[in-house]
């Protein structure tokens, strides 16, 4: 195992390159202070994470995504909400070192190399544990007498922030090299109270950003000009969360590569081990692709207008492989790009084409007759589906169970941040419901199109 610590003049040299990239040509001092905060658990929810302010939701719900990732591979159904801090710290620390892998796995580099940041005294684990940061009384999701709700804990965690300026933070980092997880995962675990102390956060952030490498995150960039972080509003743009999500610092939520204009705007490249879903979709800026609609486990960071969150289902085969109609529904798709539920039928046989179906011009102009016989030049999906996929079963349940969270307190009922958990239905009707007040709502109905959900709280719960 090879460990080396990089000299404070080299790793000035890289901050600065890393800073311009993250916060743009200066670093706003109210912003960078939302993004000081440590990796704290909800009292209310232990496996939940707090989020103190707006902003570091970008690295905050991947690692939540992730933490709950590892409960439903690991935890039972019976158990998974009864965690004590020594497993909330494992989860964390697992959610870390999974982030971290999937950097390296997408880096362009033969040698995988992971360089962890912390800050001079927490370089050294005994000084770490024996000397905490200010608001060590948040370490382990432990409250002092004076915080006896998520609330507090949170005014607690902010009014206790070290008053480092960002020249200072970044003249303190240090930086060390290993070359395997297994060391990645010693490394945290010795430090533990680095992560949940002021600066965890923006520690981790830098640890993926140096272990990535800037010159391939500016190349994976649409625009390696636009900076990370948002200079006013300090909310991580798409690039950061899907850098966190997949290891991939592109702009784009879509599969593959897309020609817009001319210009080739890359997406995912494969399957993600969780998901994304945006607001966003349902008001056309954007198209999220099956790869993080359907990911590897049915967990799913959600991006409203301003903030992030995560849902999540114990149900497994809602992220079953895709079967043939479902292909079939994505490719129909891809020639309506409208989301009008149908096509030209001029379209039809480059549609039976890409499904490997029969397409010959005799039978398309059969198949077009009959699934046109008004000649209204359109064919409707649902008239497709019956006509070529009517036999296939539907592997997503009709019923089940979802959870949704979300870090910040105050969006939360009664200020308490708890897994909100809601019994879903899917209808059998094709005819779509839209509820433009209900944006939870919206947002599902951009994976599951005719899905109703009534959660236990009463209310919906806040993607804001």
């Amino acid at each position: 195992m090879k460990m080396d610590k990089k000299t404070p003049s080299v790793v000035c040299k890289e901050v600065q390159d890393i800073s311009n990239i993250l916060w743009g040509p200066s670093v706003k001092i109210d912003v960078f202070r939302r993004w000081a905060q440590g990796f704290h658990f909800s009292n209310e929810e232990p496996t939940a994470l707090l989020q103190c302010e707006g902003g570091p939701c970008a690295v905050l719900a991947p690692v939540q995504a992730f933490i709950i990732k590892t409960l439903l591979e690991t935890a039972s159904l019976e158990e998974w909400r009864q965690a004590g801090s020594e497993k909330c710290n494992e989860l964390l620390v697992k959610a870390v070192c999974d982030i971290l892998s999937q950097v390296k796995e997408e880096a362009d580099t033969k040698f995988q190399l992971f360089e962890l940041c912390s800050v001079e005294d927490s370089d050294d684990p005994e000084k770490s544990c024996e000397n905490p940061a200010p608001n060590s009384s948040l370490t382990n999701g432990s409250m002092n007498d004076d915080s006896k709700d998520d609330l507090r804990l949170i005014e607690s965690s902010i009014s206790l922030r070290q008053n480092l300026s960002p020249d200072e933070f970044h003249s303190q980092l240090r930086v060390l090299t290993v070359d395997n997880i297994a060391a990645v995962e010693a490394f945290y675990n010795d430090r533990i109270s680095m992560l949940q102390n002021t600066y965890g956060v923006l520690l981790l952030l830098y640890s993926v950003i140096f272990s990535k490498g800037i010159d391939q995150i500016s190349e994976e960039m649409s625009d390696p000009s636009e900076s990370l972080i948002d200079i006013i509003h300090g909310y991580g743009n798409q690039s950061l969360i899907n850098l966190m999500l997949t290891g991939r610092a592109v702009g784009h939520v879509w599969d593959h590569e897309q020609d817009v204009g001319g210009l080739k705007l890359r997406g995912l490249i494969k399957q993600n081990e969780v998901g994304f879903l945006a607001l966003f979709e349902h008001l056309r800026y954007c198209e999220v692709g099956s790869f993080f609609k359907n990911p590897k486990h049915p967990v799913w960071v959600v991006g409203s207008e301003t903030h992030l969150t995560v849902l999540f289902s114990w149900e497994k085969s809602l992220v079953s492989p895709e079967t043939a109609g479902e292909v079939a529904r994505r490719v129909f798709k891809r020639f309506d790009p409208d989301g009008n539920n149908f096509i030209q039928s001029s379209s039809l046989q480059d549609v039976l084409h890409e499904l490997n179906l029969v397409s010959e011009t005799e039978y398309v102009e059969i198949m077009r007759r009959k699934l046109d016989p008004e000649g209204l030049g359109i064919i409707l999906l649902l008239a497709f589906m019956d006509e070529f996929y009517s036999d296939e079963k539907r592997t997503t349940p009709d019923v089940f169970t979802l959870f949704h969270y979300n870090g910040l307190p105050h969006s939360c009922p009664d200020g308490r941040v708890v897994y909100q958990e809601g019994s879903a239905v899917l209808l059998e009707s094709d005819v779509q419901c839209v509820f433009e007040s209900n944006p939870i709502q919206t947002v599902l109905q951009t994976k599951w199109r005719n899905i109703e959900v009534n959660w236990k709280s009463g209310g919906s719960p806040s993607l804001n």
